[in-house]
């Protein structure tokens, strides 16, 4: 299948043809949303955390000791909770612009979060990210920034076009020295995973139920740094419960949700918020 359009200018129309793309494969790619500045801004901002912050439990917690680099720097949790920055970037009019394309509708923030994956660092197992937020009856969105480059080599992410037609699937158990998450989802046969190629500041705009994920980062110098956010449509009527609280484009808290239940296509006992954290 080909792959996804993209689109230049966060602040233009996106195309007849984006918008094909959006519904043929699910997920589209924005070129420059970010400018080099911010884009450094962000990279300054959280490189920052990684060497002079204390622990700040449950959204930043390394093992100083460890030897593995996800530990040494693992992702931070819901920065936008805890950090300014973050806040305006979950929350960037420019975003919300074209989440309102994509959708027909309100977003809604649920999300953010920001991995540094430096040389060494695993990836993480083909996924689809609403398995965890349990966004229902509709899906979230996520919204990927490149924060450094992104490609194959350093770890960037593979999506798997026309998968978000999918319903979401109980994983399987991933390969514990590939992925550093547990899960992992298989795509239909004949779907060949497609490289997401990001600059720093584009942006890959998917479906909640797309399948992707990610391949160790294989280089000796090179990280990938992305910051990450989700969003689900009002008119939406649960999420998980971990994702509260959630707002509106305006910094409004939004209640309109419910927290879902169950366990979701692994069945009762399963209960998805103790791996949340989709990426």
């Amino acid at each position: 299948m080909p792959p996804a359009a993209t689109a230049r200018h966060a602040d233009a129309a996106l195309t007849p043809e984006q918008h094909a793309a959006w519904e043929r494969d699910g997920y589209v790619i924005v070129r420059g949303l970010w400018s080099r500045a911010e884009i450094d801004a962000c990279r300054e901002r959280f490189d920052d955390l990684a060497a002079n912050a204390p622990d700040q439990p449950p959204h930043w917690e390394p093992d100083r000791n460890s030897s593995d680099p996800l530990k040494r720097y693992p992702r931070v949790m819901h920065p936008h909770r805890i950090d300014g920055l973050s806040r305006a970037m979950l929350l960037d009019p420019r975003v919300g612009a074209i989440l309102r394309r994509l959708l027909g509708e309100e977003p809604i923030a649920t999300q953010s979060m920001f991995y540094f994956k430096p040389p060494g660092g695993r990836g993480q197992a083909l996924h689809q990210d609403n398995f965890y937020l349990k966004v229902a009856p509709q899906t979230c969105v996520a919204a990927w920034t490149a924060v450094d480059a992104a490609t194959p080599e350093n770890g960037g992410l593979f999506v798997c076009p026309g998968t978000h037609g999918m319903e979401v699937a109980c994983p399987e158990a991933a390969d514990a020295a590939e992925s550093f998450t547990t899960d992992l989802v298989r795509p239909p046969a004949g779907v060949v995973p497609v490289p997401a190629v990001l600059g720093p500041g584009d942006v890959l705009f998917f479906n909640g139920s797309v399948v992707h994920g990610s391949k160790p980062n294989t280089t000796a110098d090179r990280w990938r740094r992305s910051f990450i956010c989700h969003y689900a449509p009002a008119s939406a009527e649960a999420i998980g419960s971990h994702y509260k609280p959630c707002f509106r484009f305006d910094g409004r808290e939004h209640r309109g949700f419910a927290d879902a239940t169950g366990g979701g296509p692994c069945g009762e006992p399963f209960d998805a918020a103790a791996a949340a954290g989709a990426a």
